[in-house]
């Protein structure tokens, strides 16, 4: 029962909750962390969207128990590698997510909507766009929008198109990386893998990722720049953020070209000193900056 358990509690991928911490940003950027009730919807709408994500992972997992099993890491998963048994985890995973959905609807109406969009998504992205050559990074980038939404939504707080278009961009510049790490990893068997890598190259991918890269730094530098940023927050310090973002984004290419990482920034955040230094750096100034 303690293995079985233990597996399950693998398959949920809980290293791969750090996603969900941008649930948070709305509370903190809209200068509402210290009020203790939005605070603690924040709390549990992050709590929630793990569950949800959880249960998601273990989705994917049993749609792609062949072609993980085709990976060299995936490969030792619970499911792919025949440890845990497939009915069990289908099960576990309906539960888990219902309960969790029923969770996000109790908190608010939109909270719930915006939490049912992203199980939808994510549930479409496993059946069809995961296939669909660039769909299935903007798919990717959707699914953080969403969180950001959700976060936004369980505080009743609005979502500034700054922060909207910054976050879909970084997303993208995540998802395209991991699509890069993905097809220099798996060489020739990247298609049997996942079938939209054989409709990538490298070039194509590079080309993307400058772009996004770009218009990130620039979207952000204009955000903290403009005039309804600095009504809103009542400061223009946040200015002094951006050599901070860009060597986030700079260490983070670093990895992705020099280091061949890439495939799971949520490792690569908590694992690269000098990029978990960086986050947390910036995470302190903006506190300080917005609270101070």
């Amino acid at each position: 029962m303690r293995e079985t358990l233990r597996l399950l509690w693998r398959s949920f991928r809980p290293h791969h909750w750090t996603k969900n911490l941008i649930l948070f940003a709305p509370l903190v950027f809209s200068q509402h962390l210290l009020e203790v009730e939005r605070a603690l919807r924040a709390l549990a709408a992050f709590a929630i969207f793990c569950l949800l994500s959880g249960g998601i992972y273990v989705l994917n997992d049993l749609r792609d128990i062949e072609r993980d099993r085709l990976h060299p890491r995936k490969a030792h998963r619970p499911l792919a590698s025949g440890a845990l048994s497939p009915r069990l985890a289908a099960r576990v995973c309906a539960l888990v997510l219902l309960v969790a959905l029923a969770l996000a609807f109790r908190l608010s109406a939109a909270f719930g909507i915006t939490a049912l969009s992203y199980v939808l998504l994510q549930i479409t992205y496993s059946l069809w766009m995961k296939r669909i050559v660039i769909l299935d990074v903007f798919a990717i980038a959707a699914g953080f929008v969403l969180r950001a939404v959700a976060g936004g939504e369980a505080v009743a707080v609005p979502l500034s198109p700054w922060f909207f278009i910054c976050t879909l961009l970084l997303a993208l510049f995540l998802g395209l990386s991991k699509r890069r790490h993905e097809l220099l990893a798996l060489n020739e068997s990247a298609a049997e893998h996942r079938a939209s890598l054989a409709l990538y190259n490298t070039l194509l991918l590079d080309q993307m990722i400058a772009m996004v890269t770009s218009a990130t730094i620039v979207t952000y530098a204009l955000y903290t720049l403009s005039s309804e940023t600095i009504a809103r927050l009542h400061t223009d310090a946040l200015k002094y953020t951006i050599p901070l973002v860009l060597y986030g984004i700079f260490r983070y290419l670093y990895l992705v070209y020099r280091k061949e990482e890439g495939g799971n920034p949520e490792t690569a955040l908590l694992t690269d000193r000098p990029l978990l230094i960086t986050i947390l750096l910036y995470g302190a100034m903006v506190l300080w900056i917005l609270y101070r």
